[in-house]
């Protein structure tokens, strides 16, 4: 009778073993949804998000902390707590973060918002909201194998007050300028806005829920067909973007066979885009340049299919992502210069506003480079500096001087300086209102280290008539580490 019981028991629980052996590493996962904002209205999307994605990553085999409508201080303890369950895990461990809610950029830089924020200009927002870079920064200051940020968080702006003059969407976050093992989902596209939807999930959430189940597919093939599905779900008004410096295989389901050696695909040139495309029903074209997301494919495609409806969104997808390329290369420069640079290519844009104001901001800041040129040039007797590009003299030129007339090498013979002085071995003491200084006793431990001898100075062999003179000027001393750029700041 307990026959059949005993036998399904034991079926499931080698299925629950099977499960967890198929996973080698340790995952964790933070999961974050803010629907219930407090100065605006309220989103309906980001708590349901948050609730599939949570059952997704426990299926997959995720140890999940789930968290809902945080205030900044909140999220910053969520954040922390989670680095902390990371570093007890060790070194082998997947660490994930899933966030669905409000996103924004403010002068470049992208920040989450917590359900608290109450902004009334655009400086409130660093103090008020959580900047992206600080949680990948805590995510990056302890050993794991592989990170992952899934973020739906390029809703449209919904504070008034700061609307109109803030970027759209979030700015460019590359990947491969951080720590190995990262990988980065947008739920659009750079300087674009996502959709809410109308079902239960957000669309992008919708596409990954049903793209990450599939067994044994890599996360670079999931979030291809997550690229499609919003785009089609969208009509092209909405892509997922993603950068990746993996450099380990991950599935979120593993598959029957073991996972292959990851191999990095080669970049196709616009040529080889066109030669692939051509001839293509144009349906099928865009579906292989939104899979693929890279300048080129969108290039080649624009290039052959300009017809509505797919050409005009292939050609604002381009047109928007290579000004998201030069404002964020402006931005990690963060010079005047670079700023008007990126007004005269882009003069009319979402950024324009921000651009100039932080061109005004750092006008009058010092130019680093003309300081380093400056720096770099020969300084003359009197300490003033030489134009940039004149050579510094060497310890070679020094050591050989020659004549102003163009003639050799002066001979050079060793010298013996005059012995130095004794000091008077009883000199008159000063009288001091101080305290004797304490004198160190005497260690056996104590090492002492000999002077080494003099060395031996050279001079020119006398010449008649020629005169030598060499005057070094002062170089100036100051720290050369980096200090990390405050974007806009001094």
């Amino acid at each position: 009778m307990f026959r059949p019981f005993l036998h399904h028991t034991l079926m499931a629980a080698g299925i629950l073993l099977g499960s967890h052996a198929a996973f080698a590493e340790s995952r964790v996962a933070l999961v974050i949804g803010q629907s219930n904002y407090r100065a605006v209205v309220p989103l309906p999307n980001p708590a349901n998000d948050a609730r599939a994605m949570s059952q997704l990553l426990g299926n997959a085999g995720f140890e999940v902390m789930d968290a809902a409508d945080l205030s900044q201080n909140e999220m910053r303890e969520k954040v922390g707590d989670f680095a902390a369950k990371v570093a007890a895990k060790g070194p082998d461990t997947v660490a994930l973060v899933f966030y669905a809610g409000h996103g924004l950029q403010i002068d470049g830089e992208n920040f989450l918002v917590p359900v608290d924020v109450d902004p009334k200009r655009e400086t409130d927002i660093p103090l008020q909201a959580i900047r992206l870079n600080d949680v990948l920064n805590t995510l990056t200051s302890v050993p794991s194998k592989t990170r992952i940020l899934l973020l739906d968080a390029c809703r449209n702006n919904p504070f008034p007050a700061i609307s109109r003059s803030a970027g759209h969407g979030l700015a460019i976050v590359d990947a491969k300028t951080g720590a190995p093992g990262t990988f980065m989902s947008f739920s659009t596209s750079p300087g674009a806005e996502a959709e809410d939807g109308s079902g239960a999930d957000s669309p992008y959430t919708t596409a990954l829920l049903s793209a990450a189940k599939e067994p044994g597919l890599s996360i670079e093939d999931t979030f291809k067909r997550v690229r499609v599905s919003v785009n089609k779900a969208t009509e092209g008004r909405q892509t997922p973007w993603d950068s990746s410096s993996l450099t380990d295989d991950f599935r979120f389901f593993p598959g029957s066979g073991a996972a292959a050696p990851k191999q990095v695909e080669a970049k196709r040139s616009v040529d080889q885009w066109r030669r692939e495309l051509q001839g293509k029903r144009v349906e099928i074209a865009n579906e292989m340049i939104v899979a693929d997301g890279t300048d080129e494919a969108y290039e080649a495609f624009v290039g052959l299919f300009a017809q509505p409806p797919f050409g005009p969104q292939a050609r604002e997808w381009l047109d928007r992502h290579r000004r998201m390329v030069a404002w964020n290369n402006a931005v990690i420069i963060n010079t005047a210069a670079g700023y008007r640079a990126f007004l005269l290519q882009y003069p009319d844009s979402d950024l324009t506003a921000t651009a100039r104001k932080l061109e005004d901001r750092l006008r009058n800041r010092p130019n680093i480079a003309a300081s380093l040129a400056a720096i770099g040039g020969a300084p003359n007797a009197s300490g003033a500096s030489a134009p940039a590009g004149t050579a510094l003299p060497t310890n070679a030129s020094l050591a050989a001087p020659t004549c102003p007339c163009g003639a050799p090498p002066l001979p050079l013979k060793k010298v013996d300086l005059p012995p130095k002085k004794r000091a008077d071995p009883d000199p008159p003491k000063r009288a001091s209102a101080q305290p004797p200084r304490r004198q160190r006793q005497p260690d056996d431990d104590v090492v002492v280290y000999r002077r080494p001898p003099p060395p031996d100075y050279y001079e020119p062999s006398p010449v008649p008539s020629i005169g030598i003179g060499i005057g070094l000027g002062g170089f100036g001393r100051g720290g050369g580490g980096y200090q990390g750029r405050s974007r806009g700041g001094y």
